[in-house]
C-alpha cells in the first residue's frame, strides 16, 4: 500500500473537506439526511449526492455484496465511462474492491497497476486509466454490505488519509441506512408471505389483483389468471407425513418462480391450491402457460435429494380480465370454477373460464 502526505500549504486544498473535518456539522447533516428515510433507493441517492459534493473524483463507484452469489455488483457508477461497470461482477476477494469485502480493511493505493490486488480487467472493459484508489467497505454490526470506492482525485490525482477517514465516516452511516432500509423490506416481505412456499400470500394476492385490474382498466390491457390444485396432496401428507408434504409444496413453489416471468405474480392462495397473475396475458397465452406448467409438473420428480421421488399432477382453471370479468372477485371465482370443473372429472387438465 502506498499512500502520500499532501502539503499542508498546497493551493489544491479542498475547503469543502477542510471544514467537513474541522466541523461537526456536516457529519450531523449527513446523518440526519440518512436516518430520516427507510427507502434503500432515497439513501444510495443521498450517498451519491454527498459523495460528488465533497470529494469531486474523477468516478466513484458503491458496490453491493450479493449474499447468495457472494460477489459485488455495481449497484452506482459514477464517471468516465461508468457505464460499462453495470454488468461487471465482482467475486469475494477479487480486485481492490473485493479483498476489501473479504477483510473488512478500507485501503487507499496510489499506484494501483503495481497492487497484486488491482483487477486490470475493469479499467480494460471501461477504457478508463485507475491511478489512485481510497476503497472503504460498507459494515454494519460485523457484517459487509458492500464496498465504497473512489478513483482518482480530481485536483493531483492522488488521496490522502484525511480523505480516507472522511469516506470511512460517511461509509459508516450508509452502512446504517442501508441496513435499516433492508430490516424494513424484510419486515414488509414478511406481512406478504407465506412461510412455507416463500410465495406471496393471499393478502399480497388482493392486493395485487386491485392493482393490476386498475392498471389494466387504464392502459386498455388485458391479464390472466390461472387457479391451480395440486391433485391427491392429501394422500401425500397421509402415506409421508405433513413435514415432507411441506417441503414438496415449498420445492413446488420454486419450480412456478423459475417457470414464471418477472412480472408475473404466483401466490399461495391456502392448502395445495395457488394462484398466479399474469400481466399483460390473453386467454389464449394463459391456456398456453398452464399447458406448459401441467406438462412441466408431469416430467418432474420431487425430493429426489431425500430419497422420496415423488411425483404429483395438478388441475388448472384460467380466467382472463376483462373478457370473463371486470371484477377482482369474479375473477377469481371464474378461476376457481374452472379448476373445479377439471378437478370433478380428469383432473391434471386446464381448463377455461
Amino acid at each position: 500500500m502506498v499512500t502520500k502526505k499532501k502539503n499542508k500549504n498546497s493551493n489544491s486544498t479542498n475547503t469543502d473537506k477542510e471544514k467537513f473535518k474541522n466541523d461537526l456539522t456536516p457529519f450531523m447533516e449527513i446523518a440526519k439526511a440518512l436516518t430520516s428515510t427507510l427507502n434503500q433507493k432515497e439513501v444510495l441517492n443521498i450517498i451519491m449526492k454527498e459523495i460528488s459534493g465533497l470529494f469531486h473524483p474523477k468516478n466513484w463507484s458503491l458496490l453491493l455484496l450479493d449474499e447468495e452469489k457472494q460477489e459485488l455488483y455495481f449497484e452506482i457508477a459514477i464517471g468516465k465511462n461508468s457505464e460499462y461497470l453495470k454488468d461487471i461482477k465482482l467475486k469475494i476477494g477479487e480486485g481492490i474492491a473485493g479483498w476489501v469485502a473479504k477483510t473488512g480493511e478500507a485501503i487507499i493505493s496510489d499506484d494501483p497497476y503495481n497492487d497484486k490486488r488491482f483487477f486490470k480487467k475493469i479499467d480494460e472493459k471501461s477504457k478508463f486509466k485507475t491511478e489512485s484508489i481510497i476503497a472503504v467497505p460498507l459494515k454494519s454490526k460485523g457484517n459487509i454490505l458492500g464496498v465504497i470506492e473512489l478513483i482518482n482525485e480530481l485536483k493531483d490525482g492522488s488521496f490522502s488519509k484525511d480523505d480516507l477517514t472522511i469516506v470511512q465516516a460517511l461509509a459508516d452511516f450508509a452502512a446504517i441506512a442501508i441496513e435499516n432500509a433492508r430490516y424494513v423490506v424484510k419486515v414488509k416481505e414478511l406481512t406478504i408471505r407465506d412461510d412455507v412456499t416463500g410465495l406471496y400470500n393471499a393478502r399480497y394476492l388482493q392486493e395485487s389483483l386491485d392493482k393490476e385490474v386498475n392498471r389494466s382498466r387504464r392502459h386498455n390491457r388485458k391479464f390472466s389468471l390461472i387457479f391451480l390444485d395440486l391433485d391427491h396432496f392429501k394422500k401425500i401428507n397421509d402415506t409421508y407425513g405433513h413435514l415432507v408434504g411441506s417441503k414438496l409444496l415449498k420445492e413446488f413453489a420454486v419450480l412456478v418462480n423459475e417457470f414464471l416471468r418477472d412480472m408475473d405474480v404466483p401466490t399461495r392462495y391456502g392448502g395445495d391450491e395457488y394462484v398466479l397473475i399474469l400481466p399483460e396475458t390473453d386467454k389464449k397465452q394463459a391456456y398456453t402457460v398452464a399447458k406448459r406448467l401441467r406438462d412441466t409438473l408431469n416430467e418432474y420428480i420431487f425430493l429426489k435429494d431425500e430419497d422420496f421421488e415423488i411425483k404429483i399432477t395438478a388441475s388448472f382453471g384460467v380466467a382472463t380480465y376483462p373478457d370473463d370479468a371486470l371484477h377482482k372477485l369474479d375473477l377469481l371465482r371464474l378461476a376457481d370454477n374452472a379448476m373445479y370443473k377439471v378437478k370433478e372429472t380428469t383432473r391434471n387438465d386446464v381448463a377455461l373460464a
